[in-house]
């Protein structure tokens, strides 16, 4: 017997029902399809509704109960196997792997240990983003000069792949403050971000068979999830914690051969904070030159320096060895959800042009998403005329909160830091795990910091790119 309960889309009583009526009917015809079972009546059709007591001429796919059925219903039947071509994705490396290669993957399963009633509220320290803090609000020059791009009504259209001229040409001048010659607009890429930027560094390089990139350890997690989905074989060399994190140059050039394409510097350094001298970088240029590699500059925490040394931008160093320096307002404006980033080219004698690296990049960038117009076009302005005030403000609050961070831990004999940060956002920390009681690993750590204090970090395991290692947090 069918139960029939009145409701939007229920059954019509004592009536016909020919149409497509979704309401109940009393008493009346209704040419719809409704959603229940007819009771004593007839069917003729493909009804899906009920008709109590009455006739469906309709195409019901329903059961009728004590009455007949003169219309299409088909008894259903075991469906055919089928061999889908497409299953193959399933051992893919996005299928496999492709959850524990990004930092946003590995926040949610930490965030997910965090109890809804838990002690406090949450405090979140992994996601890079101080924006959800109302201290860092951005700068009133950017949100000024994205108002104004848009309300003109003029940028509401696609740009060209590689970025408005006007932004391109901001950029450029922008950049060009630091190093010794001048870039051109035909030198800078824009792009949604830095993420971006890096998704389209990596499938240039990857176009070579055989190819691999130098990745430092710790690092971005980035940059291995994007090589891997390009299959561009990684290689690592070490940072050194007793040095400020500088790179290990004999561990550099000893990863490399001539497959050997590109090698990735992070300065102000994610994660560990640190900030590289003019010495240091000037030999990674000339250990670059030497295995004949470009360098991949990720810079996008240029303007974020907390020490006494200052940022020394990789194009200082361009006529050495080219290098693609990666930049974004996100960090240093404190906007990440704008998505506006670039790519520049730091290559004075021309080896980028001459190898099609450059035409490579315009060609990506030409199927690809682009960053939204009206930002690229308010860019010039974000760039000229935000005050150096703003600055100093964001710098002096990641001061203050890396000076407690620094002190507190020192304190604590649990944890290490091997190097104050001068840098970024971030600091890197060594687990004394010998002194932790039920502690397994960093993910562990991690996950009941997160359920019994409401603290949210981030595993250092993801800046080790120990990729195949599953991120699970146990109970």
């Amino acid at each position: 017997m069918a139960t029939v309960h009145q409701s939007d889309g229920a059954a019509a009583a004592n009536g016909k029902s020919n149409g497509h009526a979704e309401a109940p009917a009393a008493n009346g015809k209704s040419n719809g399809h409704a959603e229940a079972a007819p009771a004593n009546g007839n069917s003729n059709g493909h009804a899906e509704a009920a008709a109590a007591n009455g006739e469906s001429n309709g195409h019901g796919e329903a059961a009728a109960a004590n009455g007949e059925s003169n219309g299409h219903e088909v008894a259903a039947a075991a469906p055919e196997a089928v061999e889908w071509n497409f299953a193959g994705a399933k051992g893919g490396v996005l299928a496999a792997t492709g959850a524990n290669m990004s930092i946003r993957a590995i926040r949610y399963k930490i965030s997910a240990s965090v109890q809804e009633n838990g002690p406090r509220p949450v405090l979140p320290l992994a996601h890079g983003d101080p924006s959800v803090f109302p201290a860092f609000r951005t700068a009133v020059e950017a949100e000024d000069a994205v108002a104004a791009a848009l309300r003109t009504g003029q940028f509401n259209c696609y740009p060209a792949g590689v970025g408005l001229p006007a932004a391109r040409s901001a950029v450029a001048e922008h950049l060009s403050q630091g190093v010794p010659y001048r870039l051109s607009a035909d030198d800078i890429f824009l792009t949604a971000g830095g993420t971006q930027a890096i998704e389209v560094i990596i499938p240039v390089l990857a176009q070579t068979a055989g190819a691999n990139i130098l990745l430092p350890r710790p690092g971005y997690p980035n940059y291995e999830a994007r090589a891997a989905f390009n299959k561009l074989e990684v290689r690592h060399f070490d940072l050194i914690p007793e040095k400020g994190w500088e790179i290990d140059l004999d561990s550099l050039e000893s990863m490399a051969d001539k497959n050997t394409t590109a090698m990735v510097i992070i300065n102000p350094n994610n994660p560990c904070g640190s900030v590289y001298s003019y010495d240091h970088l000037a030999k990674v240029a000339e250990v670059a030159r030497k295995l004949g590699i470009l360098v991949i500059a990720d810079e996008v925490y240029g303007k974020l320096v907390l020490g006494s040394a200052p940022f020394i931008p990789m194009g200082m160093f361009g006529h050495i060895t080219p290098v693609l320096s990666i930049g974004s307002l996100s960090k240093s404006w404190i906007v990440p959800g704008w998505r506006l980033g670039w790519v520049a080219v730091y290559d004075p004698t021309k080896i980028l042009e001459e190898t099609k690296i450059s035409a490579s990049i315009t060609n990506y960038l030409n199927v690809s998403t682009d960053p939204a117009t009206f930002i690229q076009a308010a860019l010039p302005q974000i760039l000229e005329n935000t005050k150096e005030d703003f600055f100093k403000g964001i710098i002096g609050l990641l001061k203050e909160s890396s000076e407690i961070c620094y002190t507190e831990i020192k304190e604590n004999k649990y944890i290490t830091c091997p190097h104050k940060p001068e840098g970024s956002m971030f600091v890197m920390v060594k687990l004394n795990l010998h002194l932790l009681e039920e502690i397994h690993d960093d993910i562990d750590f991690c996950c009941k910091l997160a359920k019994e204090e409401s603290v949210i970090l981030c595993p250092g395991r993801t800046a080790f790119s120990h990729l195949s290692t599953e991120i699970k947090c146990m109970e």
